[in-house]
């Protein structure tokens, strides 16, 4: 087994979230789910709301990401993204009722509803429970 890393740095507008050597990754992009190990070519895309998966020594952590830039270059990968949290840090009485309250929303069929909007949140409290549950 390679000793090999990658160094991967997860920034939100409001902190690094993440910061260390992980073994590999295992994000959302806007076209599905993609893995990083050491050596990737250099790659660059959108990435999506969902879940951040880190292998670190067999170890895993989940972290709730809402969308943003990814790219790895020479076993450096950089996630700028709108928001993220560590599985440990997620609220999940709070991400239940945000969920509740989008489904609420877009089952009104409500003409005053932001259904894009009710969409965003769904899908945002629905990877703050995937990632708080330690679920890809």
């Amino acid at each position: 087994m390679s000793s090999k890393k990658i160094k991967l740095k997860i920034i939100s507008p409001e902190r690094v979230v993440f910061e260390d050597e992980v073994d590999e990754l295992i994000t959302e992009g806007t076209c599905g789910k993609f893995g990083i190990l050491p050596d990737h070519v250099p790659f660059m895309t959108p990435v999506a709301i969902g879940v951040t998966k880190v292998v670190q020594d067999g170890k895993e952590e989940f972290i709730a990401t809402q969308g943003g830039t990814f790219q790895v270059i020479e076993n450096e990968a950089i996630m700028l993204t709108n928001g993220a949290e560590l599985s440990g840090e997620i609220d999940v009485q709070r991400a239940e009722a945000a969920k509740e309250r989008a489904e609420n929303r877009l089952i009104s069929k409500s003409e005053e509803v932001d259904v894009a909007r009710a969409n965003i949140a769904f899908a945002k409290a629905i990877a703050r429970l995937k990632a708080a549950n330690k679920q890809p």
